[in-house]
């Protein structure tokens, strides 16, 4: 996710307040009071205080938070079910808490589609069925729905499951059947509420994996619920740590890790295996130097000894890793009088993502200790990853 990303949902000023005296709460709000002193003043739960953030187009959003920290409320507040007592969400210019019924409704239809913990599957609805349910109550015509729903249903890889029934299914494959339901509907966000937490740990690694997947293909705005910080860690581009009704941070599950906005945050993530989030962006370091593939061998001997290298990396004009070359073959091709390193380019070396965890690269080094190539998505070369800066950020983790 870049800062660069269109937002899909501002949320501005957003409270919420159970009980009847909402403005006595809320006025002890403004006087610094917190949730516990308020509830003893007033018997009024402030649910949520104050909570401003943004959505961004196409990311996987993740809102977390122990039991009690509002997290649910948040979620439900956005698309109305339950009303906001104060603030704004606006998305795509309209201001949820100020439309009527028909606009909510409209609004609902059009931007929101939701997945519960609990599947909420019809037992006597074929699978089929059941993934066309939210298009049949908007009255889709038939033969569209059918359609809408196989292909959801094929997004989700339940191919060839479309006439079982939800019995039939695994916990697993039944919050599939509620995913693909959520995307038959075509919403422009999918609002997911614990919706993993009902699964066993294995089906529930299983599924993060595959929203993972299906986020990377389909690039939907995403706002996943959950009190289990490994989860969050695992699938968020970002996430928002809830306490007691307020923002604590929002940050990148790496900021999160490494930079705790408070003792809060640092409590709540100790134990974490810090070098699955920890990616190889944080561990890379400029490349010294790197040669061209028209390169002659005496200009890159020149370059790798400028730089004291005994291998370098390859690329073209466009900067395009195409490969890497060890001294002594140069060595060997410039006392042969050869014009060209060409030939000599090995393609067999690591590289690795931005955003690769460091807990996957220590492994890639090899025998000739090569540095790990960064490379962007056209495989144009960012930087490199040496073996003393992965064990540097695993010391600064407290993994090693």
């Amino acid at each position: 996710m870049t800062d660069t990303q269109q937002t899909k949902i501002q949320v501005r000023n957003l409270s919420k307040v159970f009980g009847g005296d909402t403005k006595k709460a809320l006025e002890l709000r403004d006087e610094g009071l917190k949730r516990t002193q308020i509830f003893e003043k007033t018997g009024q739960t402030l649910g949520l205080s104050n909570i401003n953030f943004d959505v961004r187009e196409g990311e996987l959003l993740v809102i977390m938070g122990l039991s009690g920290s509002g997290k649910s409320t948040l979620i439900r507040c956005l698309n109305r079910l339950i009303e906001p007592t104060e603030g704004d969400i606006i998305i795509e210019g309209e201001n949820i808490p100020q439309l009527n019924d028909k606009a909510l409704l409209h609004c609902r239809r059009r931007h929101f589609s939701m997945v519960f913990q609990n599947f909420a599957l019809f037992p006597h609805r074929s699978v089929q069925m059941n993934a066309e349910y939210g298009l049949e109550i908007r009255g889709i015509p038939k033969a569209e729905r059918a359609a809408k729903a196989k292909n959801a249903l094929r997004q989700v890889g339940l191919e060839g499951w479309e006439n079982a029934y939800p019995s039939q299914l695994s916990g697993g494959m039944q919050q599939r059947v509620g995913l693909a339901r959520a995307l038959a509907n075509d919403s422009s966000v999918l609002l997911m509420d614990e919706a993993f937490s009902a699964l066993d740990p294995l089906i529930r690694r299983d599924m993060q994996q595959e929203l993972i997947e299906l986020q990377h293909r389909m690039k939907k705005t995403t706002i996943f619920i959950t009190h289990d910080l490994d989860e969050a860690l695992n699938i968020g581009d970002r996430i928002i740590l809830l306490r007691d009704g307020e923002i604590v941070q929002i940050g990148t599950p790496e900021e999160i890790l490494t930079r705790p906005a408070d003792d809060y945050v640092a409590r709540f993530t100790e134990g974490v295996d810090k070098s699955r989030v920890v990616t190889s962006r944080r561990a890379m370091r400029p490349v010294r130097a790197t040669a061209r593939d028209d390169d002659g061998p005496r200009t890159v001997i020149h370059k790798m000894g400028e730089n004291s290298l005994d291998s370098i990396y390859v690329v073209d004009r466009e900067r395009k890793l195409l490969g890497i070359v060890e001294v002594e073959q140069v060595e060997a091709a410039a006392k042969a009088g050869k014009e060209s390193i060409r030939d000599l380019i090995a393609t067999d070396f690591p590289s690795v993502g931005p955003d690769e965890p460091l807990s996957s690269l220590y492994s890639m080094f090899n025998g000739k200790s090569y540095p790990i190539a960064v490379v962007d998505d056209d495989r144009r070369l960012l930087g490199v990853v040496v073996k003393g800066a992965v064990l540097e950020q695993l010391a600064e983790a407290g993994e090693v």
